[in-house]
């Protein structure tokens, strides 16, 4: 067709210029310009929080292209990790402990099914004085009543007390009777033995007394050799004290012949001696004679009373 005539029906109209600078038909694209400006101003102030709702009313960006959106953060996510850590920490914990238990559980059963060790005590020697032990004696002139003394020492009888040479733990008296044909010497002697490490067993002063009370009767049993001591006709004493034994010898020296009568008792760590001297014939002056039975028993009387003293 000519210019200025009708358009052909089989040719297609090209939008002139003035088509693309007039104005977008409603529907259309945006304006980028517009919708920055639109956005600043429906924008809420920086130090307010934004609804959770107006980031999912948001439009799409320019194009309709599906862009995946960032998830939103749930409320209290930091809170539920730092929950989850702090059990998992406990649990770890826990599992420990378990285990120590176990191993703790494990030797204890071990160690009760094994038969303990005997007891072992290093310097088991005792250095001090045991309940019922004596640290001192009685004054040996006082112990024996003066009733006993006129019954087996008749007459008027000299009393001396020797030295003592171990303080108060040990005391000693004589009672003497020298007027023809009558000769007396009675000897009692009591001594508190100490802890002593030389001693048997524990070293104690129990064990010190034993051992000299021991050493005694087994020199009068049997006497050391070129002792002038006889050998003596022992007799055990039961239920005296917690030992004892009389004991009878005869000395025979420069054809003088003198009878001794010896009672030695030992209550815990005390050993008390008494021994009674009786001349049965002497060279010079008329002594004699002396009953053995009647030394024997004097003996014995003054060992008993000097025994009932200590308790």
């Amino acid at each position: 067709m000519g210019p200025g005539g009708p358009p052909s029906p089989g040719s297609h109209a090209r939008p002139g210029p003035e088509r693309l600078a007039g104005p977008e038909p409603p529907g259309g694209p945006a304006d980028p310009a517009s919708l920055a400006a639109a956005r600043r101003v429906s924008d809420p102030p920086q130090d307010e929080l934004e609804p959770e709702w107006a980031e999912w009313a948001r439009s799409e960006p320019d194009g309709g292209e599906d862009v995946p959106r960032a998830q939103p953060r749930g409320p209290g996510g930091r809170a539920l990790r730092a929950a989850a850590r702090r059990r998992r920490r406990w649990l770890v914990t826990a599992a420990s402990l378990v285990v120590v238990a176990g191993a703790v559980l494990t030797v204890v059963l071990l160690t009760a099914s094994r038969p303990a060790p005997a007891a072992v005590t290093p310097g088991a020697l005792i250095t001090t004085f045991q309940p019922g032990e004596l640290r001192q004696v009685p004054d040996a002139c006082h112990v024996v009543p003066a009733a006993t003394i006129q019954q087996y020492l008749p007459g008027k009888a000299k009393v001396a007390s020797p030295l003592p040479v171990n303080g108060s733990a040990e005391s000693a008296c004589d009672w003497t009777i020298d007027k023809a044909p009558v000769y007396r010497l009675m000897e009692v002697n009591l001594l508190a033995y100490a802890p002593n490490g030389l001693a048997s067993g524990n070293g104690s002063a129990t064990r010190a007394a034993v051992d000299a009370y021991g050493l005694t009767l087994q020199d009068m049993q049997s006497p050391p050799r070129h002792s002038p001591a006889p050998r003596a006709t022992v007799t055990t004493l039961p239920g005296f004290g917690d030992q004892a034994f009389s004991a009878m010898q005869v000395f025979r020296v420069g054809g003088a012949v003198t009878d001794v009568a010896t009672v030695m008792v030992r209550y815990h760590n005390v050993v008390v001696t008494v021994t009674l001297n009786g001349i049965e014939h002497s060279n010079q002056g008329s002594y004699g004679p002396v009953s053995r039975s009647g030394l024997a028993a004097a003996a014995l009387a003054f060992a008993h009373a000097a025994e009932a003293s200590l308790h």
